[in-house]
């Protein structure tokens, strides 16, 4: 379940309050006249089944409560109440299908905005991909792949596209592309400082790489690999079962694809430059496409749900 702690002009409490008690899979109401100080309001707290918490938050925007007060929101982890095995039961769905859009589009605001933790950590992951590739070591791909972040901004250029949110797909595609870029410039000056070392060579990038060529020859099984990495890292997300991104990031060659194409590029060798770009690409539109059209299919699910009950109701 999740909790709200809600602060109200003392004006629009009672229309939150019905709200609430309207709502079916809500419990827990309780109001505290005239306990906020900033700003100035009365408090009120309630628990809401996972499943009903997008109905009631959006009711909550309508009322202005997002401007005028405040929106809390926890998980629960544990709730021992009957009333609350009552709510959940009553509400439509399963909370693990139930997709929070406010979180969403909260957290892929945040995961998609060009920082420089999130550029750090796309350049280490890059240049331990760089390391991957040159001594064609498979443990160290994978290991770069679960470093990468780039999935962030994939969800974030997915979501604003359901959500008709231009301005957070701009956002999502610039943290992207000048990631990345950033990222291969900077894997390329560090493969051609490897190689003043003596630790990478010209014959390294050529030789036969069994463990690790198919990163430079895309093909469509690379698109249909990042098709279902994007459906499952998207309902990960919606699903709040985070440890699932995990295996999404191993499945997908985008980075690894953006290393070797900077590495390729130091010793110009435009041939695996090119086919690593074209495997690169084929990730992003594949995981961004599957992640598109997953939650197209979740909110056209979770409109027939609500307009269902809505039609059981007396």
């Amino acid at each position: 379940m999740l909790h709200l702690r809600l602060i109200t002009p003392v004006d629009r409490t009672d229309a939150v309050v019905r709200l609430i008690e309207k709502t079916v899979g809500t419990a827990h109401v309780v109001v505290l006249p005239g306990a906020a100080r900033n700003p100035v309001g009365d408090v009120v707290m309630c628990d809401v089944a996972r499943e009903a918490g997008d109905e009631l938050i959006g009711g909550l925007r309508e009322l202005g409560l997002d401007r005028t007060g405040s929106i809390a929101v926890e998980n629960i982890d544990l709730s021992l109440s009957k009333r609350a095995d009552k709510a959940e039961d009553e509400a439509p769905g399963e909370g693990a299908d139930a997709v929070l859009w406010e979180h969403l589009a909260d957290a892929t605001h945040e995961e998609s905005t060009l920082t420089v933790t999130y550029v750090a950590f796309l350049t280490v992951a890059t240049m331990l991909a760089a390391c991957g590739v040159m001594l064609d070591n498979a443990i160290l791909i994978v290991g770069a792949m679960a470093v990468g972040p780039e999935f962030g901004p994939l969800a974030g250029i997915s979501t604003a596209l359901v959500r008709r949110a231009p301005r957070l797909v701009w956002r999502s595609l610039w943290a992207l592309l000048a990631g990345f870029a950033v990222a291969m410039v900077l894997t390329a000056g560090f493969s051609w400082l490897m190689d003043a070392f003596g630790l990478f060579s010209r014959s390294m990038i050529n030789g036969a790489r069994p463990n690790t060529a198919f990163i430079w020859k895309p093909d469509w099984m690379s698109f249909v690999v990042a098709f279902l990495a994007g459906i499952a890292g998207t309902l990960s997300l919606t699903s709040a079962k985070s440890g699932a991104l995990i295996g999404v990031a191993i499945s997908v060659t985008t980075v690894p694809a953006a290393a070797n194409a900077a590495v390729s590029l130091n010793y110009t060798d435009y041939a695996q430059t090119w086919g690593s770009t074209w495997q690169l690409l084929a990730n992003l539109g594949g995981i961004v496409l599957a992640g598109t059209l997953t939650l197209l299919a979740q909110k056209a699910f979770w409109t027939w749900q609500r307009e269902r009950v809505t039609a059981q109701l007396p």
